[in-house]
């Protein structure tokens, strides 16, 4: 385990901030199935996923019922909450369910973040297929309520399901995905880092906030583009509810997007910005 000491000054002296990085997860950890903790996470991520596609879902079904020309002929254009109104219910949501969770299941909520999580050794193969399970069914259901509920709207206005615009190639609608995954991903990453912590006791954060400000930020970009995914399971849930061929002809974008930019904030994170690398190649060359 690397354990490097900070100094914080404060009223005229420094006071030691010691941190200690938490042993890498066992790849299979067959002692976690016998758990309860395990399972309650899988529950919170269940909920949480469906409370997120819920809210988010309806979100878009009520704006683009209140921006419809055919049902408010005179002002159809300024109606609703818009463009910038979804991404606060995405983003917004995200904050709220990642504070409310993050100290049961870590507040993934995403399978994308569970794989970047997963790839840099922060939970269990175990942990994350049950997790990614869990999401993936729980966007199933939070979609299906929405149906459930508005079932008129939810067919005339696309079910919320993830499309490419028209005007995209796939490629620009990938880098979308991908890029944008980065983002959120590697936002994670610096927001829970246990070095960031120990240097900046000093500073209050939040770190549900810039995650839920990060998702806010990606889907001003990437709606006009692909409706934004940059969540494998709320393009899932909404296409497996919705269920129409272009939701699913394009639904390997928000898989592969999603999942490669979560790789490459992973490996950034951990080799490059925490010199994974550079220890590595140390540590082998001593033992040399």
């Amino acid at each position: 385990m690397a354990k490097d000491v900070e100094a914080a000054a404060g009223h005229g002296e420094y006071a030691v901030k010691d941190y200690t990085d938490p042993p890498p997860a066992p790849l299979i950890d067959g002692e976690e199935l016998t758990k309860w903790s395990l399972y309650r996470a899988a529950i919170a991520e269940f909920i949480a996923t469906m409370l997120f596609l819920y809210v988010t879902v309806a979100t878009v079904i009520g704006y683009k019922h209140q921006s419809d020309p055919n049902v408010n002929p005179t002002d159809a254009a300024c109606s609703g909450v818009g463009i910038v109104g979804i991404a606060w219910a995405f983003g917004g949501m995200i904050f709220i369910l990642v504070y409310c969770t993050a100290g049961i299941s870590g507040g993934h909520i995403n399978p994308a973040v569970t794989f970047g999580l997963f790839l840099a050794r922060k939970v269990s193969l175990i942990r994350a297929l049950l997790y990614i399970i869990a999401q993936c069914l729980g966007a199933i259901c939070g979609v299906g309520l929405v149906k459930g509920f508005q079932k008129a709207f939810f067919v005339r206005y696309g079910g919320g399901a993830n499309e490419l615009s028209d005007g995209y190639s796939k490629g620009t609608g990938l880098a979308a995905e991908i890029i944008g995954t980065f983002v959120l991903v590697y936002t994670v990453f610096s927001a829970t880092d246990p070095k960031r912590s120990a240097r900046d006791s000093h500073v209050p954060v939040l770190a549900p906030l810039p995650i839920g400000f990060a998702v806010f930020m990606v889907h001003l970009a990437t709606i006009p583009i692909t409706g934004t995914g940059i969540n494998p399971a709320r393009s899932f849930g909404a296409a497996v509810i919705y269920n129409k061929d272009k939701a699913w002809d394009d639904q390997w974008i928000f898989w592969v997007g999603p999942l490669i930019g979560a790789a490459i904030a992973a490996a950034y994170h951990q080799y490059i910005l925490r010199a994974g690398a550079v220890k590595a190649l140390g540590s082998f060359r001593s033992n040399a």
